[in-house]
């Protein structure tokens, strides 16, 4: 597997970071996924600017540019073989002494990760259950994608397989929140609803797109905070991230829904996966 780190290509095996970093001493850092479709990156501009964001909020002072970005991804792609691959750029704050000190981190280490893409199956549904790990409060405001992951980790530990099943967060007070690698969303009645940022969760780039494009259909679209009992209502639920697309779920724990034949579902995994063939060709 090769990487990018700070100015050098290196193969995986051969990356080095220091205890000292305050990604590892206090885990701020921060990371974005993504894949590519035929050596394109498919939304990199919204990817950068999430990650811009949180890099902006906690004072590390480095400048993301897709400029910059995309042609690292080609050159990791042609070092790889040439196929499509996993992505993950990871800033941590950098190098500092023990201690709370710096007001601003000057040396951030940036690195991005490539591995092939495992093999994915489109539309291949999934199931979910309940997880009894509630969901974290946010860092700040906004929740960030950061290296604050040990709530995900300690929700993982309760499925048997992540590839085969996700796990759907609640709130302390009760709310749908989100997968542990995904955004939720569910139908009833032709109207698509999801959980609004308000319930603590990622603002998820393909969150976001499904969001947007909706419209598209003519899909009225509710973000809440709504309660376990109104998904388990629900006519069809699908989970959203970057490398899975689109992902129906065909059952939550004994509740079942209509999976991959729902017709929301079909409409907008199809437009998001021909969307990502046009911006290929580009």
């Amino acid at each position: 597997m090769w990487a990018w780190m700070n100015g050098e290509f290196i193969k995986a095996e051969e990356l080095r970071i220091s205890p000292f970093d305050h990604g590892f001493l206090y885990g701020l850092g921060f990371f974005e996924t993504f894949r590519t479709y035929e050596g394109h990156p498919f939304l990199l501009e919204d990817h950068v600017l999430r990650m811009q964001n949180a890099l902006d909020e906690f004072r590390i002072d480095h400048q993301l540019n897709t400029n910059t970005l995309y042609p690292l991804i080609c050159e990791l792609t042609k070092l790889s073989g040439g196929g499509d691959g996993y992505f993950r750029l990871n800033i941590s704050a950098g190098v500092h002494d023990i201690g709370l000190a710096p007001t601003v981190y000057e040396n951030p280490t940036i690195i991005l990760f490539r591995k092939d893409l495992p093999f994915i199956i489109r539309g291949k549904e999934k199931t979910a259950m309940w997880l009894k790990t509630r969901r974290n409060t946010p860092e700040s405001e906004n929740r960030h994608k950061s290296h604050h992951y040990a709530n995900n980790v300690h929700a993982r530990l309760e499925l048997s397989s992540l590839a085969e099943q996700e796990g759907f967060f609640l709130t302390k007070e009760g709310h749908v929140a989100e997968g542990i690698t995904s955004n939720v969303f569910w139908t009833n009645k032709g109207v698509l609803y999801t959980p609004s940022l308000d319930a603590g969760i990622l603002a998820g780039i393909t969150r976001d797109w499904v969001i947007k494009k909706a419209n598209v259909f003519g899909i009225k679209v509710v973000e809440g905070l709504f309660t376990q009992d109104v998904l388990e209502a629900a006519d069809e639920v699908f989970v959203t991230n970057a490398v899975q697309e689109l992902v129906p779920i065909s059952q939550v724990e004994s509740t079942h829904f209509q999976g991959k034949a729902g017709l929301i579902y079909q409409q907008l995994h199809e437009l998001y996966v021909e969307q990502a063939g046009r911006e290929r060709q580009k």
